[in-house]
């Protein structure tokens, strides 16, 4: 009997303290995408409006540059950045290749992991994880931080591909790194794939002109936990966690298929074909119904039935629709409810389709005065917010014909995706971090 009482109790103190952390997880924005990994807060509401002069509680300059998003808990923000230093070397390395349009390859880089505060925008520490020579010239709408960070509230996890894996500890303690080869990107555009974390579990996947692979990491330790090699080319997908009954699986979008691996081992579950080249979009997941779309070469979009789904599913009842209208290139999708919402390559033009049927109930929608986006749409309050390359930022009704609210201008340039927190919108331009909220409702985080 005391066994019993003692084993229900150990379960009653774990589901609450689950309950907790999924709370928790809700209330911050650990990862590009958000809580949900959709790109959508369900406890934010941020503002509608503002300008450089209105409902900016602080705007911080940030050094060196970087196109990763900030990812927030409680009144930590945290972003990589890369800074040039030293003297230039000459001749150009014979290793170094690319246009050079965006990345000097004959100067070293710091790669720099940085804590800002939220309350005030003041810079908590600044950590350097790594100093060296780039290799590739990368294309100029990227950087050599271009993939964002992962936080699990207890430590911060910095992901700068060729250049290695890093945890630090909320105090800028760095915990341990985890080497990465050298990858190859195509045409030296660079690197930009995002981590992913989920239950201790850290997923990378490493796509290039050589050979391809997706690699586990254990959080704690930084020791790999499983590697699969990837019959693939360059792409800059990040990896997807889906949780569907029960399993934790990892989705990666390439150019070949789509594959679902095994969080806990690395096994395939499911693939399927159909994607075109240079997929960059990741996935999103709700209900068991997961949509991955693409645009370089060719357009392709596709609604995947996870229920059931094993083995080559391409051609088979699992793929509920495919379109290839307007499909996203850059910016990854926003999905609210049943509705999954992208915008045509990176322009302007924004659909809305049903997730199970493939439907639009209205549109697509011509977002005036915006143009080049490279972020990509986010989600509170039942308003969508799409930021553009030229700081603008236009909000609108998440509806079946969506209404434009208020278009905003910041005097920067923006790839990064924003965060969504209390009543906050955290903004990562090239130069400087803003933290938009109301004048009139300034809570502290």
């Amino acid at each position: 009997m005391k066994l019993v009482l003692a084993v229900t109790a150990f379960w009653l103190v774990a589901s609450c303290l689950a309950l907790v952390a999924d709370e928790q997880q809700m209330q911050n924005w650990p990862s590009w995408r958000g809580p949900l990994r959709t790109g959508v807060s369900t406890t934010a509401n941020p503002p509608v409006e503002w300008n450089e002069n209105s409902n900016v509680r602080w705007k911080s300059e940030l050094p060196g540059k970087g196109h990763s998003s900030p990812v927030v808990w409680g009144d930590s923000i945290y972003v990589t950045t890369a800074i040039p230093y030293g003297e230039k070397l000459s001749p150009v390395p014979v290793t170094a290749t690319g246009s050079h349009d965006n990345v000097d390859v004959t100067q070293k880089h710091r790669f720099v992991v940085i804590c800002v505060n939220r309350k005030d925008g003041s810079i908590r520490w600044q950590r350097t994880v790594a100093d060296t020579l780039p290799h590739e010239g990368g294309h100029y709408t990227g950087s050599l931080a271009s993939a964002s960070p992962v936080t699990d509230g207890k430590n911060v996890y910095a992901y700068f591909g060729s250049f290695g894996l890093f945890a630090i500890s909320s105090q800028g303690d760095v915990l341990w790194k985890h080497e990465i080869p050298r990858l190859e990107s195509k045409h030296a555009h660079g690197e930009g794939a995002s981590i992913a974390l989920h239950d201790g579990v850290l997923v990378a996947n490493c796509d290039h002109e050589k050979q391809s692979f997706i690699r586990a990491i254990d959080a704690k330790s930084g020791q790999t936990i499983w590697e699969k090699s990837r019959d693939e080319v360059t792409s800059w997908a990040s990896p997807l966690i889906v949780v569907h009954n029960n399993v934790p699986q990892a989705v990666v979008a390439g150019t070949d298929r789509v594959r679902s691996y095994e969080l806990k081992t690395g096994h395939v579950l499911w693939q399927c074909g159909g994607l075109s080249a240079n997929v960059v979009a990741t996935p999103v997941e709700s209900d068991g119904i997961l949509i991955a779309g693409s645009s370089y070469d060719t357009r392709a979009m596709m609604a995947i039935d996870l229920q059931n789904a094993s083995g080559d599913i391409t051609s088979s009842d699992h793929v509920l629709w495919t379109t290839t209208q307007r499909t996203p290139y850059v910016p990854s999708m926003l999905l609210v409810g049943d509705s999954v919402y992208f915008l045509r390559h990176y322009q302007n033009i924004l659909s809305r389709r049903n997730i199970r049927t493939g439907k639009e109930a209205s549109g697509p929608f011509r977002l005036a005065g915006i143009q080049n986006v490279y972020s990509s749409p986010v989600s509170a309050a039942h308003r969508i917010y799409v930021t553009d390359l030229d700081g603008r930022t236009l909000v609108m009704s998440d509806a079946d014909s969506p209404k434009q609210l208020a278009l905003n201008q910041l005097n920067d340039v923006f790839s990064a995706t924003a965060a969504l927190v209390d009543n906050q919108i955290i903004l990562r331009g090239e130069k400087f971090l803003y933290c938009i909220a109301e004048e009139t409702n300034q809570a502290k985080p």
